[in-house]
């Protein structure tokens, strides 16, 4: 059986893209992320210019990758969270590095505004969505 397309959310630079007053609890900010996200796993996400085809319809793997205070920010139905033991971006890299590795041509969406990590993880075959793609 195939794995399902995976879609690896950088959980720091998606809380920061909405001035909501994240910065005054960034881990309660991760679990309203990560809640909102939780639907998303069966119905995939909205229909969006950049969010390739393959993302559009569930079921999707999510996985919420948490550093800093928002570390120990736990799992729920339909969201895996990988806490950085360092650098969230290079933790996201591993993990992207890993699952091209474990299935060759899997779809992997990586959720982020930072080109830089965008890039890197498009090394890896990845594709890449703003924030927007999963806030609305």
């Amino acid at each position: 059986m195939d794995p399902l397309p995976l879609v690896v959310v950088d959980a720091a630079n998606t809380v920061g893209s909405v001035p909501d007053g994240w910065w005054r609890d960034r881990h309660a900010a991760t679990v309203r992320l990560r809640d909102a996200l939780a639907p998303l796993a069966g119905s995939g996400l909205p229909e969006r210019a950049d969010v390739p085809r393959f993302a559009r319809h569930g079921p999707l793997e999510l996985l919420l990758v948490v550093e800093g205070a928002a570390r120990g920010v736990p799992p729920v139905d339909g969201v895996a969270v990988a806490s950085a033991p360092g650098s969230g971006d290079d933790h996201m890299v591993e993990l992207i590095a890993r699952a091209a590795h474990d299935h060759p041509g899997r779809p992997v969406l990586l959720i982020t505004a930072d080109r830089a990590l965008r890039e890197r993880a498009r090394v890896h075959g990845a594709v890449s969505a703003g924030p927007k793609a999963v806030r609305s």
